[in-house]
């Protein structure tokens, strides 16, 4: 089970600014841009013709050249479902992409797609990703993150187009809040809020004049066909209601049967709309024409293909692979290829990459509709099985690579027509498991409503190891509860404890601790019930990690004791070692140095023994803070540097961030100030990267101690106000108290008030703490309050 080491403990949601290092080098070694150029834009829409008054429109915003101001900060497209308002909006997108040198940044809201339309918190999350921002540090509050999204972008010049909006909701956290940026926004609604509150400039696109019509028909079959009359062009235009979305699909259908006179194609289409006119209430002419279009390009499909159409709406999101659409079929990749490139020619499919594919929401809601009435329920069952069955091997592959140390669940051998995925390396299965996040989010979501509890529980609990590094901490939270809800229906209780353990480590990646601690409670009760020995050693092991994090050190040390004891009897070497590196943190933090080095030499040993490089880099770290407490410096800086180097040999960044900080100590121990402050630097950096605030502050802390040694007391005020100012926002008690102290001493000769002030505050916060560490930096605040009276 992942989570179980003590060096992973501390995560954190949010990135704060305002710090800067003095007379430091701003090189950062290599590991990538802090402030990257985004550019999300779709790829631009071939065939686009006329729209010209309202691209003139579209470019009335922009002003003179370079940094000029914008006429507006926010326009939205409005206009009926298939009036081409992404086409628009893309169009003139690429045109001026220039003008926004900072990035462009693109979300489809999917505000009409038949399934969960894209929550402004998730478009947040995609948009701070690409800004350089983290996983863990986006907050999980929405005010929070709009807040962080628009301080990144004030002094910016960023394009934002939000496809596809239904509501105001789904767009006001997305707004940058300054004239430098612009944001263009799609929809069948008005949003007249937009224009009432934030002075958003609307363009409503209406259906395309006759002539416009009739040159898009001729522009998507020119080549194809011979000049075809126009005032059969224009009953063709006036059938599709003039909607480009339905002209496009008409005139291609048209392109593809170059030889069939267009009177006759037109009076196939007049049929079909005589069809679908007895069949509606007549409300909405327009949506009668485009669902007309759609049937008669439907039925003008090959069995095969048609078959595909409507299997796809079986699937659990509006975008997906070819080996996905191969699985929900059956057939083989090449075959599914042919039938694919056939829905993508018709346009009743868009090809989005190299074998990636989605559908317009329209079509989406029409295959789903095909789907249900013209697929039988049985052939519906094992196609749906099928698509999840893949998902489900296919993640357990990539989980191989992105947590090898974890077991794999006991799977049952995929249906047949099922080919899982297999991948070459660890970047493919974070590919795969980037790319597949949200259909594989969605999966277990799909499974559990048709009753599938099995896969269900089998998904949520395979997508737990195999979630690519950055995905969002929050994610996979609710589908663990929907994978938790599915393993009791199925009367599973291993699958219990196994998701119950899993919930408890998402929460603690959202620093939620006390359910964190609820749900590995109960997970040991079923292992304990359960007789499973091994599990149960992870459960013990992981809630000492939670009294750890809430500084219960003495309750941790206890329950990582019990670990150590049932690992060691299961001949658990690998974790036995690791919860013994727990059990030497909990008696450092605690200030039993004595325990600490018996249980230390220990730890080391087995690490070395097992070859565990990461975990002896820990204990290196943990031996280098004992050394430098005991006065031993070389030896200090000597065990810092060794795990800083196997750090750097593993390439792990989250592992060289944490150990720069003992590293920065034993530097500062030894009077090493300048190595000390690039040490502290280069942990900040990376933490930042990271998104672990906690420790981005502990690195803070450390350059305002060198700075008081230094006696550059203002800077240290600057750095120790920082770190206490984040430890508190994130309910970090300990550490928030030892940075008012550190604050307190720079303050000390010029505002004692103040100064006195901090201390007594750190010593407010103590006051529940009674470990000797506790006591004794209790005693020494107290020391120094009596001495500034």
């Amino acid at each position: 089970m992942s989570g179980s080491s003590s060096h992973d403990v501390v995560q954190a949601r949010d990135v704060t600014g305002g710090i800067h290092f003095h007379e430091q080098s701003k090189a950062d070694h290599g590991s990538g841009s802090a402030n990257p150029t985004p550019r999300q834009l779709p790829a631009n829409v071939r065939g686009f013709v006329n729209r010209t008054d309202e691209l003139d429109q579209l470019n009335a915003v922009l002003t003179g050249e370079g940094d000029d101001p914008l006429v507006v900060s926010v326009y939205v497209i409005a206009g009926t479902a298939g009036a081409g308002k992404t086409s628009l909006a893309l169009r003139w997108a690429h045109q001026v992409r220039d003008r926004f040198p900072d990035g462009q940044l693109y979300v489809n809201l999917r505000g009409y797609d038949p399934g969960q339309p894209v929550t402004a918190q998730e478009a947040l999350h995609r948009f701070l990703a690409a800004l350089g921002v983290g996983a863990p540090s986006v907050p999980r509050d929405l005010d929070a993150a709009a807040a962080l999204y628009r301080s990144l972008l004030a002094d910016r010049r960023v394009l934002v187009v939000l496809d596809n909006a239904a509501t105001v909701g789904q767009v006001r956290p997305l707004l940058p809040g300054s004239a430098s940026s612009l944001v263009v926004v799609t929809s069948r609604s008005r949003l007249s809020g937009l224009a009432v509150r934030d002075g958003a400039r609307r363009l409503t696109l209406g259906t395309l004049p006759e002539r416009e019509a009739i040159a898009l028909l001729r522009t998507v079959t020119a080549g194809y066909r011979p000049q075809d009359d126009e005032q059969q062009l224009a009953e063709l235009a006036r059938l599709c209601a003039r909607l480009p979305l339905a002209l496009r699909i008409a005139a291609e259908r048209a392109a593809s049967d170059p030889h069939m006179r267009l009177a006759d194609l037109t009076a196939d289409l007049r049929d079909e709309s005589a069809l679908w006119d007895a069949l509606s209430t007549g409300d909405d002419e327009e949506a009668e024409a485009v669902r007309t279009v759609f049937a008669w390009s439907y039925r003008a499909l090959p069995d095969q293909a048609a078959r595909l159409f409507r299997l796809l709406g079986l699937h659990p999101g509006p975008e997906f692979g070819l080996n996905a659409a191969a699985a929900l079929t059956g057939a083989t990749t090449s075959r599914t290829r042919q039938l694919l490139d056939s829905l993508v020619g018709a346009h009743l499919l868009e090809q989005t990459a190299p074998d990636r594919y989605q559908f317009h929401d329209l079509l989406h809601a029409y295959s789903i509709d095909q789907a249900q009435h013209e697929e039988p329920p049985e052939e519906r069952d094992a196609a749906l099985h099928r698509i999840l069955e893949w998902y489900l091997h296919s993640a357990d592959a990539a989980q191989s690579w992105i947590a090898p140390a974890e077991d794999h669940l006991d799977l049952a051998a995929p249906p047949e027509g099922v080919r899982p995925l297999s991948f070459a390396d660890y970047d493919a299965a974070v590919d795969f498991s980037e790319r597949e996040h949200t259909n594989l989010l969605r999966a277990v979501h799909t499974a559990a409503a048709a009753g599938a509890d099995r896969l269900a529980w089998q998904l949520c609990a395979v997508l737990w190891n195999a979630q690519f590094p950055s995905a969002a901490g929050a994610d996979w939270l609710g589908v663990g509860r929907t994978g938790l809800e599915a393993a009791r229906r199925f009367g599973d209780r291993a699958a219990e404890g196994l998701l119950c353990t899993d919930l408890g480590m998402a929460y603690a990646r959202v620093n939620d601790l006390d359910r964190s601690l609820e749900c590995h409670r109960s997970a040991l009760q079923i292992w304990i019930a359960l007789g499973d020995r091994l599990n149960e050693a992870h459960s013990l092991n992981l809630i000492g990690l939670n009294h750890l994090r809430r500084r219960r050190l003495d309750s941790a040390a206890r329950r990582f004791e019990q670990a150590i004891a049932v690992f060691q009897e299961q001949d658990s070497a690998l974790w036995a070692a690791t919860a013994l590196s727990n059990l030497a943190t909990a008696h450092y933090r605690a200030g039993r140095l004595q325990d600490t080095a018996t249980v230390i030499e220990q730890a080391l040993t087995a690490h070395r023994d097992l070859g565990n490089q990461r975990g002896e880099g820990n204990i290196l770290s943990l031996l280098s803070g004992l050394k430098r407490e005991q006065g031993d410096t070389e030896a200090a800086l000597a065990a810092a540097q060794s795990a800083v180097d196997i750090a750097l040999a593993l390439r792990n960044l989250r592992m060289e961030g944490y150990w720069l900080l003992t590293l920065g100590d034993a530097q500062q121990a030894a009077g090493q100030f300048a190595d000390a402050l690039t040490s502290y630097q280069r942990s900040a950096t990376l933490h930042q990267r990271l998104g672990d605030r906690t420790r981005q502050a502990c690195a803070w802390h450390g350059v305002g101690e060198v700075y008081r040694r230094l006696d550059r007391h203002p800077e240290a005020a600057d750095f120790h106000r920082q770190a206490a100012a984040t430890h508190h926002d994130i309910g970090d008690v300990w550490h928030e108290a030892l940075a008012l102290d550190g604050l307190a001493s720079a303050l000390r000769d010029k505002s004692p008030d103040a100064a006195r002030r901090h201390w007594t505050e750190a010593l407010r916060l103590l006051a529940d703490y009674d470990d000797p560490r506790a006591t004794a930096t209790r005693d020494s605040l107290e020391h120094r309050l009596a001495e500034s009276d």
